[in-house]
């Protein structure tokens, strides 16, 4: 059986205050021809389908779109489950309904965790739906007392494992951070104090687990538990990450052959660093300069409407930092004098590039006899 597994869509989601809905449109299209073109029996969706609970509506429509094109046009069912940014309810609507058509949608568990059953050349194979599930859900479901996630995954999985066929091939469809993991800046923590992780040994008992949450593809435990990644880079800390989809290969036998297919964005995100006037002379020869990207100035003196002057160049610089301004006293000193020194120097910056003129002497004296008048002020 051939298996696409994707996660973390976060369809819906802003970054720097713009929309990402077009690149996610790209991205959901090459995941389309994947499909089509690798001809894909099944596409796992390991949850946060949305970026928030109640998704705007250019997100649902884009996701409307893409599963009639795999589920309608193509014919290939598609299983998806909530995660810890969608509202399960609303992302569950008229899920007994849709699995008439292919489309199974698990947004909340229930006492028991019902497989879904696909069938090939070598018999079946049972894909068992974890929507992300918070302690306190998961007790209140089994009336009993779980402390933390640990504990919910430990009881969730072990039902399952109690009421499955081990002649059967069995898949976890997930949404949880794993212990050993590497996460991101972009995910948000499922709770504080490290008793959001689970531990691996709870999956190595299933043919494939197939989870989200975590925006870096990668495994944990074993090459049969992974994570696929989002496919965009949602913070500049997945600069270096490889988006990608992961095809499975499942054999007769319970085996796997995993694939990483590349996903290419319509803007890739990175970080650019150096002197002002160098980025923007290297920016008029930069073949990417649509990226997405944070820029990080060198330059040790004040410099007026900088962000303009870079849009002009880089048109989607989302972020600048300024750590050698930091670095040439504007830092919080704890001598007074060498705090007075660079807003000194500061102020002739600023007023040279305002006038085109150095200040004279008296006009200096001035200024140190106000910037002491302030800092007196202030020490009173």
């Amino acid at each position: 059986m051939r298996i696409l597994h994707t996660s973390d869509w976060h369809l819906g989601r802003q970054f720097h205050n713009v929309s990402l809905l077009e690149d996610q449109a790209y991205v959901l299209e090459q995941i389309v021809d994947i499909v089509r073109q690798r001809q894909v029996e099944v596409v796992l969706i390991a949850g946060d389908i949305y970026d928030r609970s109640v998704p705007p509506a250019g997100a649902v429509s884009l996701l409307d779109e893409v599963l009639n094109r795999i589920c309608g046009e193509l014919g290939v069912p598609v299983i998806m489950i909530a995660g810890n940014h969608d509202g399960p309810e609303r992302l569950g609507f008229a899920s007994r309904q849709l699995a008439g058509s292919d489309l199974h949608v698990s947004g909340s568990i229930g006492e028991s965790i019902d497989p879904v059953i696909l069938r090939d050349q070598y018999g079946q194979v049972a894909v068992y739906p974890i929507p992300y599930t918070d302690p306190a859900t998961a007790a209140n479901v089994h009336r009993t007392a779980l402390k933390n996630h640990e504990e919910a995954v430990a009881l969730l999985t072990s039902n399952i494992r109690e009421n499955h066929d081990p002649e059967i091939r069995s898949i976890i469809l997930g949404h949880l951070f794993l212990q050993g993991g590497e996460p991101s800046e972009s995910e948000r923590p499922l709770s504080l104090g490290g008793l959001d992780r689970a531990s691996a040994e709870h999956f190595k008992f299933f043919t494939y687990s197939a989870l989200g949450h975590l925006h870096g593809r990668q495994q944990v435990g074993t090459e049969k538990i992974r994570y696929s990644g989002s496919p965009l880079k949602y913070s500049f800390s997945e600069e270096k990450q490889i988006k990608s989809v992961n095809l499975v290969e499942l054999d007769g036998e319970g085996g796997c052959q995993i694939e990483q297919i590349p996903l290419h964005a319509k803007h890739d995100m990175r970080i650019i660093e150096g002197a002002l006037e160098d980025l923007l002379e290297q920016g008029k020869d930069d073949s990417e300069k649509d990226d997405y990207l944070l820029v990080r100035l060198t330059d040790t003196h004040a410099i007026l409407d900088i962000m303009n002057k870079l849009r002009e160049v880089y048109p989607n610089v989302l972020h600048l930092e300024r750590p050698g301004l930091m670095a040439s006293g504007e830092q919080r000193q704890m001598k007074r004098e060498l705090l007075k020194r660079g807003e000194m120097e500061m102020f002739k910056d600023f007023f040279h590039q305002i006038s085109g003129t150095e200040l004279t002497e008296e006009q200096s004296k001035v200024i140190e006899k106000e910037l002491e008048r302030i800092h007196t002020g202030e020490e009173n």
